[in-house]
């Protein structure tokens, strides 16, 4: 399993990485299109649509994308993004609700959802990309470096379970310790302008470091709610998985889900601060 996974891991990379630093625009553009019809179809499977509904779903959230795009005003694309931030606050309304079984209004309710969340991701990823392939990393980063720091430290102190019903293997000290080392990366590189631009150092630019430590825990906060929403969403159709589609790792959406509500939020922030 193991040696599946990093094999995943290393063609990944080999795929991503000359996408972002050596490609042009339009082939991010590609990239960002082919995830948000897989994650659509993924997501389509985990709001309890069957059959050949979770492909119809992959494309309209495929036509989503194209039709925000076309918009071809910036206007528009903050709108996207708002309605996006907007969304992942029902998703944090569904989460107190708990676990129940998927029914036809829930499903339709993810549907919709999904139109929103899924192509402003997409666009946000752009957007940022825009901004400098600093800021994008460093804001992929900062959710790679919460769901480091909550591993670790809920691994040999975790005690207190943040959503047992959910996500058992979760707790709040492992929380609190992702969140630590979120700000110690966050400030660090906000007040060495390290790899500058990165978000952390354009956001202390214009705001200070007391602003940056408060937006970054705002980030952290957004990605423990994608990871919980997914969970939820997978707990409620009985699927460990949201597919099979990365051998080792699961489907599209369990290696994005801490994403998708942290890079509108962030493209969100740069946008107006």
């Amino acid at each position: 399993m193991l040696l599946t996974r990093v094999i995943t891991a290393v063609c990944l990379l080999l795929l991503i990485l000359p996408i972002l630093f050596l490609a042009p625009p339009s082939a991010l553009a590609g990239l960002v299109a082919v995830i948000v019809v897989l994650a659509g179809w993924e997501f389509g499977r985990l709001i309890g649509l069957r059959g050949f509904w979770p492909y119809v779903y992959a494309v309209a959230c495929l036509v989503a994308l194209i039709g925000w795009h076309d918009a071809a005003d910036r206007q528009a694309l903050t709108r996207l993004l708002q309605i996006g931030v907007a969304c992942w606050g029902v998703a944090v309304v569904l989460l107190a609700r708990g676990v129940r079984q998927a029914s036809p209004s829930f499903t339709l309710l993810g549907a919709i959802l999904g139109l929103f969340m899924l192509p402003a991701f997409g666009h946000a990823t752009l957007i940022l990309r825009e901004l400098g392939i600093g800021v994008l990393l460093s804001v992929a980063v900062l959710v790679w470096a919460a769901d480091i720091g909550a591993y670790f430290v809920g691994k040999a102190i975790g005690r207190r379970k943040l959503a047992p019903t959910i996500s058992p293997g979760k707790s709040w000290e492992g929380a609190l310790g992702g969140w630590l080392l979120v700000l110690l990366i966050a400030l660090g590189l906000a007040a060495t302008q390290a790899f500058s631009p990165t978000w952390f150092s354009r956001m202390a630019d214009h705001n200070g470091l007391a602003v940056v430590a408060l937006l970054s825990t705002l980030l952290v906060v957004a990605s423990v709610v994608g990871d919980l929403f997914e969970s939820l969403l997978k707990r409620q159709v009985g699927m460990k998985d949201s597919s099979r589609l990365l051998p080792g790792h699961g489907g599209v959406l369990d290696r994005i889900d801490a994403l998708l509500p942290v890079f509108p939020l962030a493209a969100l922030l740069a946008i107006y601060l």
